[in-house]
């Protein structure tokens, strides 16, 4: 009776645990918040601890800006923990926010995780959700949570692809019949793109942006292919540390430059393609030429990406709607069936 009451009062939720942002989805309600994954930290050196100022959004808008006693941090990199203390504050934090009006009851909870993601690193993030007072917490892999939220036929005895490209890793995945037939995951993906862009400004325009630059400049003009017609490209103006005077200055960017400064990383999500082709098995292959390459996540909205992945394998890419969402979507909806998806969701203990 007591396990039924929780179950009834408890908003169970699917959390998409990204690099860059964390999206959490409550059965019956859908997606109630995206935020930025960054925490305001000062160190309380008489405590011996860490205090948490700020979290998500007004965090994220203290980067480069903090005194010396505090900092801006990404509790996760490469889709992983890597702050464990801060990051169990942060999860703790969101699932407060959107759990406040069930706070006697704990939420069942569905986390994503890349698959390059080690046992330990699984454990760690399992452990953060229940300090965070979950009453069971379930690992799914991001490609198939991908997948689901993409509206890709996985139940069926067909070949679907994913590509999923999120903040600190990639992932491309095989599904058929409602498993994994293949899957991988690099550590390349829009967090990579960033720093990009900021060595290509700092070696070729003498000139130190930050992080939150960088990104504006990807978004606003950012691109996976050379433009043909440089007369009429786009081109953005910036500001940043002069690295010879040390004073403020503004520079022109362009988006062929920009083009420049992504070559390697776009080279090597579309390489991470070509590998996925080459061990899928035949018949999944000709479904897969059938269906096309579903992109999903926030990288995936790099203008051109899609052009340059259909260049390069000849096959159909497109990009799902809404596909920053498609991870906690997909997640999301196997909370209306728990034990249908056991064969996907993972426990650490």
């Amino acid at each position: 009776m007591y396990n039924w009451l929780l179950k009834f009062f408890s908003a169970d939720m699917a959390i998409d645990l990204g690099t860059a942002n964390t999206l959490i989805y409550v059965k019956g309600r859908g997606i109630v918040l995206n935020e930025p994954s960054v925490v305001a930290v000062a160190e309380n050196k008489l405590l011996g601890r860490k205090e948490i100022l700020a979290v998500g959004a007004e965090a994220k808008q203290m980067f480069g800006r903090t005194p010396g006693t505090i900092n801006a941090v990404r509790p996760l990199r490469d889709g992983v923990i890597a702050d464990f203390e801060v990051a169990e504050e942060m999860i703790k934090y969101f699932i407060r926010k959107v759990h406040q009006r069930n706070l006697l009851t704990a939420p069942l909870i569905i986390i994503c995780v890349p698959s390059c993601a080690t046992p330990v690193e699984r454990r760690a993030i399992q452990e953060a959700a229940d300090a965070a007072g979950a009453r069971r917490v379930y690992i799914v892999e991001e490609s198939t949570a991908a997948a689901i939220g993409a509206g890709l036929p996985v139940e069926k005895p067909l070949g679907s692809m994913v590509l999923d490209i999120g903040g600190g890793t990639t992932e491309v995945a095989v599904m058929s019949l409602g498993g994994i037939v293949y899957s991988n995951a690099v550590r390349t993906a829009g967090d990579q793109m960033d720093e990009d862009i900021i060595d290509y400004v700092r070696k070729n325009k003498n000139l130190l942006i930050g992080e939150n630059t960088a990104e504006e400049i990807k978004k606003k003009i950012g691109t996976a292919i050379m433009p043909k017609d440089k007369t009429n490209e786009l081109t953005m103006k910036i500001k940043g540390r002069d690295l010879m005077s040390g004073t403020p200055r503004e520079t022109v960017i362009t988006e062929s430059q920009i083009a420049t400064a992504l070559s390697q990383t776009v080279s090597k999500i579309v390489g991470t393609v070509h590998l996925a082709l080459e061990s899928t098995p035949p018949e999944l292959s000709a479904d897969i030429a059938d269906l096309g390459i579903a992109m999903t996540g926030g990288g995936s909205l790099l203008r051109g990406l899609d052009a340059a992945i259909r260049a390069a394998t000849g096959l159909p890419a497109f990009l799902v709607d809404n596909p920053m969402a498609c991870v906690a979507v997909g997640s999301g909806r196997m909370l209306s069936n728990i034990d249908k998806n056991k064969h996907v969701l993972q426990t650490m203990y």
